[in-house]
């Protein structure tokens, strides 16, 4: 097969794209990285459109709101939004004996990971009249939304309900569309049994966003909402922010390997399509020093396409926003990697702890030829909700952090507010604000007329 006809571009990295301290010049780069780079989780006006109708056609009629737009978009008529607990227990008792036990294995995984986030409030005294400190509060309830359609994430109740779990929060509302059967999937009920989550609604799309941030009769409004979902939730879920936290505005799923001569092109070939799967609009991207490598792996990628079941999906991510990117050295291809802030990074190379501390931007990192991404999506334990886009540069995955707050803790004796008194007054008045100055000089005013400590209360 020529290389014109190649399921995956082949790119070079030209030499000076990388300049001092490993910055690049982003229109230096070559196709299709550029078209790469400027995928994100934008939506059309149509989406965004329709979306914000059904959030505030939900907020205004409620469960009736619901039910009509789980008629028209998912064609089913539903009496009752909410799951019964027999109906999750029933999925989950359901399940063949090796299913469950993996979804075990992967829900022991995902708590002990987590249970290492956990957040412990201080306190410091300085031994001159101040305390301060920083205590961490769960929100009292958390939103969860889990895809539905002719696939089924039950990974995705698992990753975004367990660190909720372990960070306290006190109810966990978990929403996903009905099938023909006017249920959730199968396997994200038995999921929410495992989890003992018992606050289930069958309601999917922008509605149930909707339902999720401002309440309904059946579903209460909560403070967060977490879990990934099509372009209609996503834009759902940018319409509500403010009014609830979100995690993100997820877009297409991603992955990039950092490798040398060293690696296995049919692992990496494999690798790179178990994230082009996704969507159409999904990333895979060899970055490599190795031009033998890269060869063998697209030659690898053009045997295993064909015997996929997702195969059209694969072909149109491959050819329009992914590649393989050929570096002159290792310096380059950090740098690139660093640049492009993936979701997923793979390093298989010589030495890839040290290859991992040059790393900076990157949602998960996964080290060696055996920690294929997959290994992170369901079993190892970190969470699989990432950062995409390459907002890597500055998010991270979602976590017990996610569903916390911190609260700072101020106590000052009447003593130490003597002393401090005057230069907190002094900064008050040169920014203008004299009611604050007030609030300070009525205290330092009594301790004069009060020297002892007691003053009248009236």
């Amino acid at each position: 097969m020529s290389v014109a006809t190649r399921l995956l571009p082949l790119v070079r990295l030209a030499p000076g794209t990388v300049h001092l301290h490993g910055r690049i010049e982003p229109a230096t780069l070559p196709d299709p990285l550029p078209r790469i780079l400027a995928r994100t989780a934008a939506f059309s006006d149509d989406v965004t459109q329709a979306a914000r109708a059904l959030v505030a056609d939900v907020q205004a009629r409620g469960d009736a709101a619901l039910r009509d737009a789980t008629a028209r978009f998912d064609d089913v008529v539903l009496d009752d939004l909410r799951v019964s607990t027999g109906a999750l227990r029933a999925a989950y008792e359901g399940l063949d004996d090796a299913l469950r036990a993996a979804l075990h294995q992967a829900t022991d995984n995902i708590r002990r990971f987590h249970e290492r986030q956990r957040r412990t409030a201080w306190f410091t005294e300085d031994g001159d009249g101040v305390v301060l400190g920083q205590r961490y509060v769960p929100v009292d309830r958390a939103g969860l939304y889990a895809p539905g359609g002719t696939a089924a994430y039950p990974s995705s109740v698992l990753m975004n309900a367990i660190p909720a779990q372990v960070a306290g929060v006190d109810a966990v509302h978990l929403v996903s569309p009905p099938g023909a059967d006017g249920l959730p999937h199968p396997l994200v009920r038995a999921a929410a049994h495992l989890l003992g989550l018992e606050h289930v609604y069958a309601v999917g799309g922008a509605q149930a966003i909707g339902a999720l941030a401002y309440g309904t009769e059946t579903i209460p409004a909560v403070d967060v909402i977490v879990g990934p979902g099509n372009a209609y939730v996503a834009a759902a879920k940018r319409e509500v922010f403010g009014q609830v936290a979100i995690d993100s505005l997820a877009g297409p799923s991603e992955i990039v390997i950092l490798a040398d001569d060293t690696a296995d092109a049919r692992f990496v070939a494999a690798d790179l399509l178990s994230q082009a799967e996704h969507d159409v609009r999904a990333s895979a991207i060899l970055v490599t020093t190795s031009a033998a490598l890269a060869e063998a792996v697209q030659d690898a990628m053009e045997a295993m396409v064909p015997t996929l079941s997702r195969r059209a999906i694969l072909e149109a991510a491959l050819a329009d926003y992914s590649a393989v990117v050929v570096c002159d050295t290792m310096d380059d291809a950090v740098a690139l990697v660093n640049h492009l802030a993936p979701e997923h990074l793979e390093i298989v190379t010589r030495g890839p702890w040290a290859t991992m501390g040059r790393i900076r931007h990157a949602g998960a990192i996964f080290l060696g030829p055996y920690s294929s991404e997959p290994v992170g999506d369901y079993l190892a334990g970190p969470n699989h909700v990432l950062p995409t886009g390459g907002t890597a540069r500055y998010a991270s995955a979602l976590g017990v952090d996610t569903f916390l707050r911190r609260q700072s803790v101020i106590a000052y004796t009447r003593e130490r507010l003597a002393r401090s008194g005057p230069a907190i007054v002094r900064l008050a008045d040169a920014e203008g604000l004299d009611a604050h100055a007030r609030a300070i000089q009525e205290r330092l005013d009594t301790f004069a007329e009060h020297p002892d400590g007691n003053a009248d209360p009236t």
